[in-house]
This record gives structure tokens, sequence and C-alpha cells, in this order.
């Protein structure tokens, strides 16, 4: 298949093996999809890249990924953005992006790969 014609997704995941093994996950699954390892190599990413679908893991240590995804919004407004948390402090943190008009799909860590792409391709 060709690359024009393969959805892009940038992952997004300070957890470098979660990373590397959804993008090639999704890879496999006819998606061209790259891996960075924190929200602001995301944001320097989504410029060049311009990534039809974002994945992202939401507490990282440098910027954490609703900023990172409101940001990435901001410069591709019809990207299709999914979160992932496996830690409780997301909730705040998706509140006060609800509360600023931010709405994003979340899916709990470990993250199935099938739930993965249904989310995607759905």
């Amino acid at each position: 298949m060709p690359n024009a014609t393969r959805p892009k997704v940038l992952v997004v995941d300070d957890e470098r093996v979660i990373a590397d093994t959804l993008a090639m996950i999704l890879s496999q699954s006819g998606f061209e999809a790259r891996a960075v390892y924190s929200g602001e190599k995301a944001l320097e990413l989504a410029g060049i890249f311009q990534p039809d679908m974002l994945i992202s893991d939401v507490i990282m240590a440098d910027l954490n990924g609703i900023d990172a995804a409101i940001r990435i919004r901001a410069l591709l407004p019809a990207i299709k953005i999914l979160l992932f948390s496996g830690q409780a402090a997301t909730a705040n943190l998706l509140e006060k992006a609800r509360s600023d008009g931010y709405e994003f799909d979340i899916l709990a860590k470990p993250v199935h790969p099938q739930d993965l792409l249904n989310k995607l391709r759905g």
C-alpha cells in the first residue's frame, strides 16, 4: 500500500517501550506511525509529519499529553486525538481541559492493541 493512502499517526509516551510498541503495531496494521517520547518532541514533529491522528500518554515529565494535544490541535485542527493514561491524576487534567472547551477520547493503560485499532478506525 503506498504511503500516501496510509493514515499518519503520531504516538507519544515517555515510556519508550510503550511508544515504540504502539507505533510498531500501528505500522503493521496499515498506518504510517512515528513514536516520540515527550510532549515537546510531539509538538516539534507534528508540524513536520502532519499526522492525521495523535495518540498520547497524559502524564509525562515535560509537557503533559493534554496540553500537547491542545497545542497540536491548534496547528492541525482536523487531527483526531486519543489520550491514554494509567494514572488517577488524569481526571483533574481532563476536567480542566473540558472546562476550557476541549474534549478528548481517553483509554486506560495498559491499552489493548485491538481496542486501540477499533478506536482509531471507529
